[in-house]
């Protein structure tokens, strides 16, 4: 028997809510379903080969350093060639800018505890990544949305957003973007825009949070230049990570900061766990610096090219005409939203049934919406399951359509002023 402790609970901890996508998986057992709704690498892309022959190496020639405590900034030697990397893509920083954190998920968690206090307004898209969501949540921030399109996130509505809080005597410290095959959207955020956003984050005092960890799967089109490589001023905090160019089992990601920034960053890693896993760093750092990693992203990138471009031919080709998807040029998920009135969240169990799976579209909005949208993952499904798994969603769909048409109008009336009295 387990005695009741709730009333020790912290008020934070009371307030915070499972991910409602890890709650889903929970109910994905049945062997027969097949789930599009877990953003997985797929294992095939994981470099095995590789990595066994630098483990053993590392375990052979640097035994004792490479099972050591390491430093909070993280293992030198990963910083370096991170640092490396990042100027490649235009990045004006050293390795003394990169700090090494486990996992993505920690740096927003770190920018939370640096930045936020209760009610602090952080700006984030509508949709928006969940895991940043439920991070910055964690502190008490306040999420004010700004509606996505095609190319992302609108400078005007931004502006707008801007305007409309600042008039009501608010100001927003944070922006957070998923600028490159957004999550779950997959949309990209054209360089133009970019430039625009960078201009409006200046003018207005805001740090702006780039969340990058798919910006190296880019299977078409020109790569984008990140917003850290517009930064004039150490504004942008930029996220990266080896979850989706190596294995997300290591836990490794970095984050690149600068000035006191990265000074605030720093301490609170030193309270939350002194330092990233040092061995993991290690075969990290090797991977890269043998070389290997520019290969493996290309296997990666035509793996994933395949697989996308068979979804999208599997929902051009079961799909009613009615629903709508993106395509996007790289990344990991498609976007496909429902005729309006369907609720994906409502028809979730009635997929299940059918043996199919999906992330419902209101897990992606800061106030729990209802959505008629749903996240698709392409990656970690078979050519096979792709096909009949998105038959079996457009078979549900098609049910769910016909239920909605069969229902009842409701009546109602309207007032003088125009106002719905009564249903």
């Amino acid at each position: 028997m387990t005695g009741e402790f709730s009333h020790m609970f912290s008020r934070l901890s009371q307030k915070m809510k499972a991910s409602e996508i890890r709650e889903l998986l929970k109910l994905l057992e049945k062997e027969e379903i097949i789930s599009f709704a877990g953003g997985l690498p797929n294992p095939a892309a994981f470099p095995i080969k590789e990595i066994k022959e630098i483990c053993l190496d590392l375990i052979e020639n640097k035994g004792p350093q490479v099972l050591q405590y390491g430093t909070t900034e993280g293992v030198s030697e990963l910083r370096h060639e991170l640092a490396k990397r990042m100027q490649k893509k235009g990045m004006d920083i050293d390795y003394r800018n990169v700090l090494v954190t486990q996992g993505s998920q920690q740096a927003l968690d770190l920018i939370g505890k640096v930045f936020v206090d209760p009610d602090d307004i952080i700006i984030v898209g509508a949709p928006t990544y969940l895991g940043a969501d439920n991070a910055f949540k964690s502190y008490g921030a306040v999420l004010e949305s700004v509606p996505l399109d095609d190319d992302g996130m609108p400078p005007e509505l931004l502006n707008e957003k801007i305007h409309q809080l600042k008039t009501h005597g608010k100001h927003p410290d944070l922006i957070y973007l998923v600028p490159s095959f957004h999550n779950p959207a997959g949309v990209t955020i054209p360089e133009s825009r970019r430039e625009e956003i960078m201009r409006i984050a200046v003018d207005n005092d805001l740090v702006l949070v780039e969340d990058s960890p798919y910006s190296e799967l880019r299977y078409s089109g020109e790569q984008v230049r990140p917003f850290k490589a517009m930064d004039p001023d150490g504004r942008v905090i930029y996220l990266g990570t080896f979850s989706k160019i190596l294995a997300p089992g290591f836990r490794i990601a970095w984050c690149i900061a600068e000035g006191e920034i990265l000074h605030k960053l720093i301490i609170m890693k030193q309270a939350a766990d002194l330092c990233t896993n040092p061995f993991g760093q290690h075969v990290a750092a090797e991977y890269l610096s043998r070389g290997y990693i520019d290969t493996h992203v290309e296997k990666i990138k035509a793996l994933y090219k395949d697989k996308r471009d068979k979804m999208v031919e599997a929902l051009e080709k079961y799909f009613p005409k009615e629903v709508k998807w993106t395509k996007p040029d790289g990344g990991m998920f498609i976007w496909a939203t429902l005729p309006q009135g369907i609720d994906t969240r409502e028809m979730f169990p009635r997929a299940v049934q059918n043996n199919v799976a999906y992330v419902i579209g209101s897990a992606f909005y800061s106030d729990g919406r209802v959505s008629s949208s749903m996240r698709l993952n392409y990656t970690f499904a078979t050519d096979e399951q792709i096909d009949i798994g998105i038959k079996r969603l457009a078979e549900t769909i098609k049910e769910e359509m016909e239920m909605k048409l069969k229902e009842p109008k409701k009546a109602f009336e309207v007032d003088k002023d125009g106002l719905v009295i009564g249903v």
